[in-house]
């Protein structure tokens, strides 16, 4: 609809191109303005797509992990009895654990309570480093996930003799980064042969020193009790292995048995990891707001500042609705590049930090849509009352005021 002027003249309508000419206009006309102000909407998007960015990499991260480690596993320890003394399983725990059917592999490491490790004879009694000493057996790699990071693992003839795998924390602590050296382990000397890649799932075996079932019962004086059995069972079965388990292991008490699954401890990482986020966007949130905040203090600014140029334009002939266009396109554009901006920034952080951390780089299609959405209603909402102000300035009046 085109609107009539006093002379009866019916006005130009403005083109698109026209709007954002004009609307750049103001724009350059006062550039450093213009800057502070899309810089405070770029900080708050920037803010959003960050935590969104950086939070859906290491969600990305974590799944792949999952999926390698695998969710299958399964783990059994003692609790408590009903007294509240420390239980213990039964020496054939293991083996009726590995009767179930849809279970499929099965390795048990037990406690070596009485054992330390040291560097040599020379390190002080107290200063144990935190290493416990566990008897393994040999399919506890395979089962749990676990890797080499130099060396071999215990088979059926070292597991016999004096031999001892670290894990990745106690060789750190020990200073022992390759196979080779010996340690003092409980008393009698140790020869290392291999040092474990961390292990995700199994996080107690990090700290430990592994030696074999048998060679512990012969050298340590181990009583042969499991304390810890792991379990692999089929991916579908895993819940009704979950549910027999306790009483599978020991049978006359299944109430002094634990069981957990290793993965629910990175899923609940997940879920904290997720809930930490939203703290964040809300905190994204609120610089954004400040941004929009900024924004529409710039355009009533201007609009005090260009008073005698709107009243000039509405005495040759501009319509309220091309001012209050004029106006309103300067906020979406000032909003607009801020929000551009704020969308890369936002981005190249997660990029840098996903790369630093060795993680995939996500960043959510609808974070840099939202991003851009949420800088136009904030420059539709930060422009509109100046718009209209401007739009209501008589054109005698405006002229005087100049």
């Amino acid at each position: 609809m085109t609107v009539v002027d006093h002379s009866g003249l019916t006005p130009a309508r403005l083109r698109v191109s026209d709007v954002l000419r004009v609307g750049g206009t103001g724009l350059r006309a006062r550039p450093l303005r213009a800057f502070l102000s899309a810089l405070g909407i770029a900080i708050g998007i920037a803010a959003m797509t960050a935590v969104v960015g950086i939070s859906s990499s290491s969600r990305a991260d974590l799944d792949q992990q999952l999926a390698a480690l695998g969710t299958n596993l399964l783990t059994v320890a003692p609790g408590d009895t009903m007294f509240g003394d420390s239980a213990t399983l039964p020496d054939e725990s293991v083996a009726m654990i590995s009767r179930i059917g849809p279970v499929y592999e099965v390795a048990a490491i037990g406690r070596v309570t009485d054992a330390r490790v040291y560097r040599n004879d020379r390190i002080a009694e107290v200063e144990t480093g935190g290493i416990s000493v566990q008897a393994a057996q040999p399919d506890l790699p395979r089962t749990v996930g676990a890797t080499l990071a130099t060396g071999t693992w215990l088979n059926a003839a070292t597991a016999r003799y004096p031999a001892v795998v670290l894990g990745a924390a106690a060789a750190e602590r020990l200073g022992i980064g390759a196979a080779g050296p010996q340690v003092l382990l409980g008393g009698r000397w140790f020869t290392v042969l291999g040092v474990l890649d961390p292990v995700p799932l199994a996080p107690e075996l990090d700290s430990s020193a592994l030696v074999g079932w048998a060679a512990a019962a012969t050298y340590l004086g181990f009583d042969g009790h499991p304390t810890t059995v792991y379990t692999r069972s089929d991916d579908e079965q895993v819940e009704a292995v979950r549910s027999v388990l306790a009483a599978t292991a020991n049978p006359e008490a299944p109430n002094e048995v634990e069981v957990s699954r290793p993965s629910d401890a990175l899923a609940a990482r997940r879920a904290t990891n997720r809930t930490f986020t939203a703290l964040l966007l809300g905190l994204g949130a609120v610089a954004l707001l400040v941004g929009g905040i900024g924004v529409a203090n710039t355009m009533v600014i201007s609009v005090l500042e260009r008073r005698a140029e709107i009243g000039l334009r509405r005495s040759l002939g501009a319509t309220r609705g091309q001012i209050r266009t004029q106006f309103v396109a300067e906020s979406l554009l000032l909003s607009l590049l801020g929000g551009a901006g704020g969308v890369l920034l936002g981005s190249g952080v997660t990029f840098f930090y996903s790369l630093w951390q060795a993680w995939p780089t996500v960043v959510p299609a609808w974070v840099l849509g939202g991003g851009v959405g949420a800088t136009v209603l904030i420059g539709a909402l930060a422009g509109l009352y100046p718009a209209v102000r401007a739009s209501l300035l008589p054109p005698t009046e405006a002229l005087a005021a100049s």
